[in-house]
């Protein structure tokens, strides 16, 4: 049993690990920016993803309309995660349309729409990463596996290759939407911080 627990924990470490590569501080660094320059803006982010991940899509936007660490003024973040516009729009249109429905309604030149999916193949993402586009929001893909459809779709995009199961995939994006938050509230509350 012990063996079998050390193992799963050393997994769960190189997911964390994975966020050490070149191309993953690269990606930390860049949606920190897209994302502090659209609040400077006076733009507005929205956040979306199935099951666990849009478990994470709502705690991403929590931690930015609401306290990550330090009192500062709210963010503008919203996940696309109401049950009644879920399932009305999944009723009405298709459950490939719940997320583009939201960027048409909610999305202004400037946003920023950045999509969570540890397969790459959710056609609700795919749709409203094109969505998005057409509205002129910047797009920010979250990936794992091999990026699936979406891969190549946004503006800028991280997967975390080569785990299994979407579990581990999770816990490198949560690792990593907590340090572009935190990167986040650097740039536009403690600028000094970041010369």
């Amino acid at each position: 049993m012990n063996t079998d627990i050390e193992s799963s924990v050393k997994e769960a470490v190189a997911a964390i690990e994975f966020l050490k590569r070149e191309e993953s501080l690269d990606f930390i660094s860049k949606a920190s920016d897209f994302i502090a320059q659209c609040f400077e803006r006076g733009g507005k982010v929205l956040i979306a993803g199935n099951g666990g991940s849009l478990c994470d899509a709502m705690h991403f936007a929590e931690e930015l309309t609401g306290r990550f660490r330090e009192d500062r003024k709210a963010l503008p973040a919203i996940a696309l995660s109401d049950p009644g516009y879920l399932t009305c729009t999944g009723n009405d249109f298709g459950f490939e349309h719940v997320f583009s429905r939201g960027v048409e309604a909610f999305g202004n030149p400037g946003d920023v729409f950045i999509a969570l999916t540890t397969s790459g193949n959710s056609m609700n993402l795919h749709r409203a990463l094109i969505m998005a586009q057409q509205k002129g929001l910047k797009t920010i893909a979250f990936l794992g596996k091999n990026g699936g459809k979406v891969k190549g779709m946004a503006d800028l995009e991280w997967i975390v290759s080569g785990f299994k199961y979407s579990d581990r995939v999770q816990e490198a994006h949560m690792t990593a939407s907590h340090i572009i938050i935190e990167f986040v509230e650097k740039k536009l509350f403690q600028p000094a911080l970041m010369a």
